[in-house]
C-alpha cells in the first residue's frame, strides 16, 4: 500500500484501503444487486447530462467537522484537473464535464454524454482538502511496512468493533502463513496459495472460510501477433487448456470456470455463449486448418513456437507451466518466462509479448467489456494504461458496448451485453480459465468476518477478537 486517498490509489491493496478511509456516494458491495447509497442519501438524474446527489447529514470527518458538497466537488474536479496526474484522470475527463457544490449537502454533476454507470462510477472515495475520510476508520500511520487505523469517532455508521487495527505488508507468501500460525497475524485474505490451504486448516488455532469472487483469472493472447492474429489458433488454444484438471490440481478446486469477463450470479451474466471445454483433435483440427499441421506427426517438432510472459510468483509460474505442458499436446511448443510483476505488466501493455496471463481487478459493471474489448481502449503512447491490452479488434463489439454505456434501461443494457459475451466468447480474444474464491485464514479467536466477493475489507469494522 502506498496510499488512502481514493484519486492516487494505484494498488488493488490501495483501493481496499481507501474505501476504509474514504467511502464513495455510493457502494458496489456485489455485482448482482444495485449499487447501495454510502455517503449519498438520494440521487436523482435531472436531465441526461445531469445527476444531482443528496448527501446524508450525519456523514462526518474524524475531527467532527461535516462532510459537505464542496468536499464532493473538490475531490472529482482535482482528480480532473488539467495538472492532476491520478490515474483515474482520463476516465473521469471522459464522463464528466464539471461537478458543483449547489448547497451544502447538494452536488450536481455534469456528464458530457448519458452515463449508464453513473451509480458505479460514483463508487469513488470522498477526500476532504485537509485529507480526511468520512470511512470507519481513520489513518494513524502509513509506512512502507504497515498502516495502522484508529476507528473514526465520528463515523455515521455502526462504530467497528475493533477500535485499532494493523495492516502489514508481507511480501513473502510463505512469511504471511507462518505470521499466521505462530500467532503475531489475525487475519489473511487471499494471500495463501490456494493448493496449501488443505495443509494449513488442519492447524489448531487456524480458521478457513472461502467465498466466490468476482475477479476473472485469463489467458491473454496478443491479437495483433502473427501466429495468433488467426481466431482458429486462439480457439485452438483454448480447447487445448484442460482448467477442470488445473482447479483440482492447484486450486484444490476453489475456482468457478469462467465463460466470460462477468461471474455467474451477475445481473447481465449471460450462459449462452461459445464454450471451449478441452477438445483435443478439434484443437488440432484447427491448427491444420489454419495452416499449422504437425510437420512430422507425432515427432518432436512443433507446429509453432510461442514465449508465455507471467510474473516471477511462484504459484503463477507453476500454474503457467500446467498450461503450457497443456498445449505442447496439440503441437505448440511454449516457452514460459516468468519476469518481475513490472517488467511484465509493461511488457503486457506495450504489447511486446504473445500470451500471457493476469487477473482482472474486481469486475462488477459490464461495461468492462467497454476497457477491455472496445478497439478505442487499445494501449497507445497517448494512453498506455487503456485495458484492451490483447489489441482485439470488432467493430461490432466496438457499437454494442458504447451503446451499452448510454443505455439506461437495466433490461435493453442485459440485452446488448448478451451479445457482446458471445462475440467475445466467439473471437477468444482471451480465454477465460476461472474466478478463484475469495479465502480468508484468521485465528480461532477472530470471529464475524464477512467475506466480500469484491474482496473489500470492510469485514473488518465487525471483526470481534477473543482475549
Amino acid at each position: 500500500m502506498s496510499s488512502y486517498d481514493p484519486r492516487y490509489a494505484i494498488s488493488n491493496w490501495d483501493g481496499k484501503l481507501s474505501k476504509l478511509v474514504c467511502p464513495g456516494l455510493m457502494s458496489v458491495d456485489t455485482a448482482s444487486t444495485e449499487p447501495r447509497l454510502e455517503l449519498a442519501s438520494k440521487v436523482t438524474p435531472i436531465d441526461p447530462l445531469t445527476w444531482e446527489v443528496e448527501l446524508r447529514p450525519d456523514a462526518r470527518f474524524p475531527d467532527g467537522s461535516t462532510l459537505t458538497a464542496a468536499d464532493v466537488a473538490y475531490t472529482y474536479m482535482s482528480t480532473i484537473a488539467p495538472d492532476s496526474d491520478s490515474l483515474y484522470k482520463k476516465g473521469f475527463t471522459e464522463r464528466f464535464s464539471r461537478v458543483e457544490a449547489v448547497s451544502p449537502r447538494l452536488v450536481r454533476f455534469h456528464l458530457k454524454q448519458p452515463l449508464a454507470t453513473f451509480l458505479t462510477d460514483i463508487d469513488f472515495g470522498i477526500i476532504s482538502q485537509s485529507g480526511q475520510g468520512a470511512g470507519p476508520y481513520r489513518v494513524r500511520e502509513l509506512t512502507t511496512t504497515h498502516v495502522v487505523l484508529d476507528a473514526n469517532p465520528a463515523y455515521f455508521g455502526a462504530a467497528p468493533k475493533v477500535p485499532r487495527v494493523e495492516i502489514k505488508f508481507v511480501r513473502d507468501a510463505s512469511a504471511r502463513l507462518l505470521m499466521l500460525v505462530g500467532g503475531s497475524a489475525d487475519l489473511i485474505q487471499n494471500g495463501v496459495r490456494l493448493d496449501l490451504l488443505d495443509d494449513v486448516r488442519d492447524r489448531p488455532r487456524v480458521h478457513l472460510e472461502t467465498g466466490p469472487s468476482v475477479f476473472l483469472t485469463y489467458l491473454m493472447m496478443n491479437n495483433a501477433d502473427p501466429l495468433l492474429s488467426d481466431v482458429r489458433v486462439r480457439q485452438a488454444i483454448a480447447l487445448a487448456i484442460d482448467r477442470p484438471a488445473i482447479v483440482a490440481a492447484k486450486f484444490a478446486g476453489r475456482a468457478t470456470l469462467a465463460t466470460g469477463l462477468l461471474p455467474p450470479g451477475h445481473w447481465a451474466y449471460a450462459a449462452d455463449v461459445a464454450r471451449w471445454d478441452r477438445d483435443l483433435p478439434r484443437a488440432r483440427q484447427l491448427l491444420d486448418e489454419a495452416g499449422y499441421p504437425d510437420p512430422d506427426g507425432a515427432g518432436p517438432r512443433p507446429r509453432m513456437k510461442l514465449v508465455y510472459k507471467t510474473s516471477s510468483d511462484a504459484f503463477r509460474v507453476s500454474v503457467a507451466r500446467v498450461i503450457a505442458a497443456q498445449l505442447a499436446e496439440i503441437g505448440l511448443e511454449v516457452e514460459v518466462r516468468p519476469f518481475e510483476f513490472a517488467t511484465f505488466f509493461s511488457d503486457v501493455k506495450k504489447g511486446t509479448y504473445q500470451i500471457a496471463s493476469m487477473q482482472t481487478s474486481e469486475i462488477t459493471e459490464p461495461d468492462y467489456y467497454y476497457m477491455y474489448f472496445n478497439s478505442s481502449r487499445i494501449p497507445s503512447k497517448t494512453d498506455p494504461d487503456a485495458g484492451n491490452r490483447w489489441r482485439y479488434v470488432n467493430p461490432e463489439v466496438d457499437r454494442l458496448t458504447v451503446e451499452g454505456r448510454k443505455e439506461l434501461d437495466r433490461d435493453k443494457r442485459r440485452v446488448l451485453y448478451a451479445e457482446v459475451q458471445r462475440q467475445v466468447a466467439r473471437d477468444v480474444p482471451v480465454v477465460p480459465l476461472w474466478h478463484e474464491d475469495n479465502v480468508v485464514l484468521t485465528n480461532v479467536d477472530v470471529q464475524g468476518y464477512a467475506i466480500s466477493p469484491i474482496a473489500r475489507l470492510g469485514g473488518l469494522t465487525q471483526v470481534t477478537k477473543r482475549p
